[in-house]
């Protein structure tokens, strides 16, 4: 287990949040969504407790985008474009990508979510990690 709190932040650090409890899952989004935010064919996360992120600089950065539906709001830094996380629609729920932490964040991907929607040009490896065609349950 990582040592509390977390940090992480932007490519360009003008934001800055610290994690204070443990983190509560971890795993890979393989949706459309995830994939053209970030170009990549799925988006590492970890789900984190309620309340427990703070920020610590830079709040004035963040920018938000909420898709259409009953899409996760997604947020970035407007200086250099790091995705930040993602939020639930009822905003009970916000999933940090693995990337912004400064450390090990001490939680590795435990699965891999919309595989339906996986990238056609890379195949999805055989990790030993659980799958799920949509929302993992």
């Amino acid at each position: 287990m990582a040592e509390l709190p977390l940090t992480g932040g932007c490519l360009c650090e003008a934001v800055r949040y610290e994690i204070t409890e443990p983190l509560v899952s971890s795993g890979y989004c393989h949706c459309h969504r995830c994939q053209k935010r970030s170009g990549a064919a799925a988006s590492p996360q970890a789900r984190i407790a309620p309340g427990s992120m703070r920020l610590l600089s830079g709040e004035e950065h963040i920018r938000g985008w909420q898709p259409p539906g009953d899409g996760w709001a997604k947020y970035f830094c407007s200086n250099c474009g790091s995705q930040l996380w993602s939020q639930s629609p009822d905003g009970e729920i916000r999933a940090v990508r693995l990337g912004t932490f400064d450390g090990d964040p001490g939680i590795r991907p435990a699965d891999r979510q919309w595989l339906s929607s996986a990238a056609p040009w890379e195949a999805v490896p055989d990790d030993g990690l659980a799958h799920f065609d949509g929302p993992r349950s």
